[in-house]
């Protein structure tokens, strides 16, 4: 189109639609940013009223950016959950030993529900009933499992002298983190004068995975060593009846 030559209306309709849609994703970004913000400071229990007042804005603004109060929350536990991830997933690409790589996933675990409290309880893993707005927490702790039982796979079958049990490593994955899930969620439930420490909570939970991987590779007759490293080309442990 050259200068100066008019457009038509579909074009000016077209970029006002555009300017909009911009101007609209970047408001459910700082309102997403807002209800994170005082869902820390007011806790899980906050109604929309509360975080359109922490936004500067009528409650009734809120519901032009998202379709209903399940919209808004969900969209508030996918934020948390990216944020959540962006420390944790360096972590799930271990490098170093097994002993490393245990502690350093759970340490950032354990750290991050420490210090998020009440975003944690936001994403309903604490409760026993969570709500049907929390499927992504779900779909989160599948896929890390998953991601682990494609690792453990990998292993075990390099160092298996025979083949592995199709299921082993997935049985095994999914049984660490519902471990780890189920002892964070009840630590965090607890008032801190009845829990133990995040050092002890951490080193607890080390010492449990440890346990069940290298009891599930003896199963298979493999005896995993924690100081061998996972990088390259490196074994993790030899089988139990290698001379």
């Amino acid at each position: 189109m050259s200068r100066g030559e008019p457009q038509d209306e579909t074009t000016r309709e077209d970029g006002r639609h555009t300017r909009w849609d911009g101007h609209r994703a970047q408001r459910r970004d700082n309102m997403l940013r807002t209800a994170i913000n005082a869902i820390e400071r007011r806790g899980s229990e906050i109604a929309v009223a509360q975080i359109a007042a922490e936004a500067g804005i009528p409650r009734s603004v809120v519901y032009r950016l998202f379709r209903n109060r399940e919209d808004l929350d969900e969209q508030i536990r996918v934020r948390i959950i990216e944020d959540l991830m962006s420390e944790l997933e360096p972590a799930l690409n271990p490098e170093g030993t097994i002993r490393e790589a245990i502690s350093d996933a759970i340490a950032v675990h354990v750290g991050w529900v420490s210090r998020h409290p009440a975003l944690h309880q936001f994403l309903g893993v604490g409760a026993v009933s969570p709500s049907p707005g929390a499927k992504i927490v779900a779909g989160t702790r599948t896929a890390i499992a998953v991601y682990l039982a494609a690792l453990l796979d990998l292993q075990l079958a390099r160092l298996g002298r025979r083949a592995v049990p199709a299921g082993t490593a997935e049985n095994v994955a999914f049984g660490i983190v519902g471990l780890v899930d189920g002892s964070v969620n009840r630590w965090v439930s607890r008032p801190p004068e009845l829990r133990t420490s995040v050092e002890d909570l951490t080193e607890f939970l080390c010492d449990t995975v440890w346990g069940t991987l290298a009891g599930a590779a003896t199963r298979l007759g493999i005896e995993l060593d924690p100081d061998f490293s996972l990088a390259g080309e490196a074994e993790i442990g030899t089988p139990l009846d290698s001379p």
